[in-house]
């Protein structure tokens, strides 16, 4: 967990961060107790890396690999079915 929070910053990732934490801090000071549910959702997506929203899925389940540059051209049999 440690390495986790430590480890891969990004901007969207500090950016989240930074955002939660602020509305945290407006909500508490404004006293709209309710802001604190999503700024602390926001603020834990930045620090604890996850959800896609932030753009750094854990664990690489949103990773998709390019495939692979196919430079082999096959000639193609059409067969015309009457």
């Amino acid at each position: 967990m440690k390495k986790r929070i430590l480890t891969g910053w990004t901007f969207s990732r500090a950016f989240y961060a930074l955002m939660g934490i602020f509305i945290i801090i407006q909500s508490v000071m404004q006293r709209e107790w309710i802001g604190i549910l999503p700024g602390g959702y926001f603020a834990a997506m930045g620090i604890f890396s996850f959800g896609c929203a932030a753009g750094n899925c854990f664990g690489g389940s949103c990773y998709n690999q390019p495939k692979p540059d196919s430079t082999s051209t096959e000639e193609i049999k059409f067969e015309e079915i009457k």
